[in-house]
């Protein structure tokens, strides 16, 4: 005998009447049960950790001061997402020394100050690319075409990082947040200095003697490069303003100490820069950056007493 398909909702009827077939009344059919397939279930996994995932970043983004788990979070995301975008600007070992610079600004200043590093990055790789053909031929161009390594990095960002942590140890955000934002204003306005300077600069002098030297010299300025130089420290330093993380205070605190601080690297480079084995190019801007952060926190110091 064949059973039809359906024989689970035939067999009932047949059971109360056993006249029917007395043989399919002893039939136990089983009804079907409904499993997930795998696929399936991995599917609604990944959807459910994306889910997850989304909303901890949402909550990250919210919040002033996030802490380390969600700069963390945020930043391997970020990177994820951007490598090829921030392999332009950086090596391998630049990228991932890069990564804790950034975890440590977003855990301490959040998505703020997260951005306000973003937009150095981006506008410090865009200036080096300024007429890069013609300072390769005069030898004066960043080496790797302006691609940083982890020295740049830290030349670029220890003070910031210190900041950050010192902020998250005191508790006291506002005030780490000026030496922060003036490291960085300080180098943006460093790099757009000296990259206009070698790209435009018509007549360069040493900053010390005012005497006549090549372009890509160290301690040279050029008045293009000095213009281009203070004017972004101020448009860092108005973005900065914009966005909450300075007041108005503290923006002119922050692009004072980098013009100041801008100044005494070219100094420092022409009097000792290259005559010390020790003392490179990525140590000068550390020392410039965070005598930037410096400046501004004492400034802040004063104007609160």
């Amino acid at each position: 005998m064949m059973l039809c398909r359906n024989a689970h909702q035939v067999l009932p009827t047949v059971r109360r009447n056993p006249s029917l077939c007395p043989v399919l009344r002893h039939v136990h059919v089983h009804r079907p049960c409904l499993v997930a397939h795998p696929s399936r279930k991995s599917k609604l996994g990944a959807r459910a950790a994306l889910d997850s995932i989304a909303q901890e970043l949402g909550t990250a983004l919210k919040q002033a001061h996030p802490g380390p788990y969600y700069g963390s979070l945020f930043t391997t995301f970020v990177f994820i997402a951007g490598f090829k975008v921030l392999r332009k600007g950086l090596t391998v070992p630049g990228v991932l020394h890069s990564w804790f610079l950034g975890a440590s600004i977003f855990a301490a200043f959040g998505a703020g100050g997260f951005g306000l590093v973003c937009m150095y990055f981006l506008f410090g790789t865009l200036v080096t690319k300024l007429k890069l053909e013609q300072k390769q031929k005069e030898g004066i161009a960043e080496a790797r075409s302006g691609q940083r390594g982890p020295a740049s990095v830290w030349g670029s960002g220890i003070a910031g990082v210190v900041c950050a942590w010192a902020a998250m140890l005191t508790g006291n955000f506002t005030f780490w947040q000026v030496g922060f934002v003036a490291s960085f204003c300080s180098k943006l306005s460093d790099t757009v200095s000296s990259e206009v300077g070698k790209a435009y600069g018509k007549t360069t002098y040493l900053v010390t003697t005012f005497e006549r030297v090549p372009r890509g010299t160290e301690g040279a300025v050029s008045l293009e490069g000095t213009l281009a130089g203070v004017g972004a420290a101020f448009a860092y330093a108005g973005l900065a303003l914009a966005i909450g993380q300075v007041d108005a205070q503290g923006a002119l605190l922050v692009a004072a100490a980098a013009i100041v601080a801008n100044l005494f690297e070219s100094y420092l480079g022409a009097v000792v820069q290259g005559r010390v084995g020790w003392l490179t190019n990525d140590l000068v801007n550390m020392i410039q950056i965070s005598l930037a952060a410096a400046l501004a926190l004492a400034g802040k110091v004063l104007l609160v007493q």
